[in-house]
């Protein structure tokens, strides 16, 4: 029988350490939440078309587009927008890993188990099913337009109002 067990002070020794260990992982753990709560990542495309905003579960939380929209087809428009918004929560998925080396870390198997879910889960909702990757991209003269003939046609906009301040100018610019 081990006499260690049975020591008084010793157990009393092996008790504070282990509660030193737990007082530690939770501050590391609320430290990690803390941060985690706080991160949004800003991505831009290269073309400078669309500036998206998300949240730490890869959520949009803002759209900024540019003037250059104009000059590009609405298809166009929308592919760059998801593809930057996927780019974003790639970027949310790799700080959101650091956040949990830096904080919890990875050499616990609860550490290592909390980063490759947050990744993991991250890093789905930043793929899209059948996206091409960027290297396996269709060329820019691909015909990649959505067909829309089994959608009910649209009304059309009424005229407008004589007292309209925008005197019949179709822009959403002002």
């Amino acid at each position: 029988m081990d006499d260690r067990t049975l020591d008084p002070d010793d157990a009393r020794e092996r008790l504070a350490a282990w509660k030193g260990r737990i007082d530690k992982l939770a501050a590391d753990t609320k430290a990690m939440s803390d941060r985690f709560e706080q991160l949004e990542v800003t991505a831009r495309d290269p073309g400078g078309l669309a500036e998206v905003t998300v949240d730490n579960t890869g959520g949009l939380v803002a759209l900024r587009l540019t003037r250059e929209i104009e000059r590009v087809t609405p298809d166009e428009v929308a592919d760059t927008i998801m593809r930057t918004i996927r780019a974003a929560k790639a970027q949310i998925a790799d700080r959101s890993e650091e956040i949990v080396e830096e904080t919890v870390g990875t050499d616990s198997a609860a550490g290592r188990a909390i980063a490759e879910r947050v990744g993991r889960q991250l890093r789905a909702r930043a793929e899209e099913p059948g996206a091409p990757e960027p290297d396996e991209a269709e060329p820019e003269d691909a015909e990649m337009r959505p067909v829309f003939e089994d959608r009910p046609a649209r009304r059309a906009r009424p005229a407008p109002a004589a007292d309209d301040e925008d005197e019949g100018d179709t822009t959403i610019w002002r």
